[in-house]
């Protein structure tokens, strides 16, 4: 069974160690979702990655630019399989460039096979619950076009475009 559920930012010892060793080996870069977490040891991830996802969190002490931000997993049975970035509000950055309202990623082993569809439309209920949108905002490379079937499979329609995405718009 696919469950989208918060990061857990504290307590139980062994989602703690699944969700660091997701973070660790999740790429730095693909297809326009960043991890900067890369290859952390498991001392950083509780020492600086889950303080700075508490900031995200809560928006205090943030730079300039960035916004509220609440991180949840993609689970099948027991294993991370996604992770799933949702912003309730946006600034101007985020409407127009790139960000949109959810960032999304599937473990590689994962693709193809529906899991995005569904991550997407459970996260899609979680940001409708929590933004005062009524469409959400996404930003996809325009050489991933897995991601954008992902996100017109959840009813997006292509809104506007820069020379690197594509910004879809799907009702909420």
């Amino acid at each position: 069974m696919v469950e989208l559920k918060e990061f857990v930012l504290e307590g139980d010892e062994a989602i703690l160690r699944k969700e660091w060793e997701y973070i660790r080996d999740l790429p730095e870069n693909e297809n326009g979702f960043t991890n900067t977490s890369h290859g952390l040891s498991y001392e950083e991830f509780l020492g600086t990655y889950i303080p700075r996802r508490k900031q995200f969190l809560t928006g205090e002490g943030l730079e300039e630019g960035m916004v509220k931000q609440e991180d949840y997993l993609l689970w099948l049975d027991g294993e991370i399989i996604g992770l799933y970035r949702i912003r309730a509000e946006l600034n101007e950055f985020l409407k127009t460039v790139t960000g949109g309202h959810i960032g999304y990623g599937i473990k590689k082993e994962y693709r193809g096979k529906g899991y995005g569809i569904q991550g997407l439309k459970l996260a899609l209920a979680v940001l409708k619950e929590k933004t005062a949108d009524s469409e959400a905002y996404l930003f996809v490379h325009k050489d991933n076009p897995a991601s954008l079937k992902v996100m017109q499979k959840n009813g997006a329609y292509i809104h506007s475009e820069t020379d690197e995405n594509y910004c879809t718009r799907i009702k909420l």
